[in-house]
């Protein structure tokens, strides 16, 4: 096995906080604020012939307006099976045919169902801190081994635990700043 490197780690280390990163805006996303938007519907499953598969690869998915969200299915036999997909769906939402267009309607959200999903949105955002920092521990205790059988020089070590620490800084501040984000969405009315 080809010898692990100093450049290796910390490049491993920011690609795994990155994709940290990608993981709390895709679950942020699934979080619904009183908008209707395009991707809320990406993981709700249809039986397609047999086939549990995503309304949007059955279905063309759009913006009505800013609260109501137009499902058009590819084939007319399934235009039933979406709407029944999407109210089974733990979305609490109530999409109602219309033809061959399922119109899905955005509820209004609650002052206290504001408070939970900001509950909601500050645990995502905890579990994302605690990855990155499991990350940076992994990182710096690679580093700790390279000096160990002499691969790395004490000071490489504190220069890498210094650069392992300022990405962990970068990756929360970004995380902290996509929570706010969150919590102001969820609190616009």
């Amino acid at each position: 096995m080809a010898e692990t490197t100093i450049a290796d780690i910390k490049r491993s280390t920011e690609q795994k906080m990155g994709k940290t990163l990608e993981t709390l805006r895709n679950d942020l996303a699934k979080i619904r604020t009183g908008r209707a938007h395009a991707g809320i519907l990406d993981h709700v499953m249809v039986d397609y012939y047999g086939n549990p598969t995503p309304v949007p690869q059955v279905a063309n998915v759009s913006l009505v307006d800013s609260r109501t969200l137009g499902v058009q299915a590819y084939e007319k036999s399934m235009v039933a099976k979406i709407e029944k997909a999407i109210r089974d769906s733990d979305l609490g939402l109530n999409p109602a045919a219309h033809g061959e267009i399922i119109r899905v309607p955005m509820p209004a959200l609650t002052e206290e169902r504001r408070r939970d999903l900001i509950k909601v949105v500050r645990g995502e955002g905890e579990n994302a801190r605690v990855a990155v920092r499991n990350i940076r521990r992994d990182a710096n205790s690679a580093v700790k081994d390279m000096v160990k059988v002499k691969t790395a020089t004490e000071d490489e070590e504190r220069r890498t635990q210094d650069e392992v620490q300022k990405l962990t800084d970068k990756f929360i501040g970004e995380i902290d700043k996509m929570l706010a984000e969150k919590e102001k969405d969820l609190l616009a009315i």
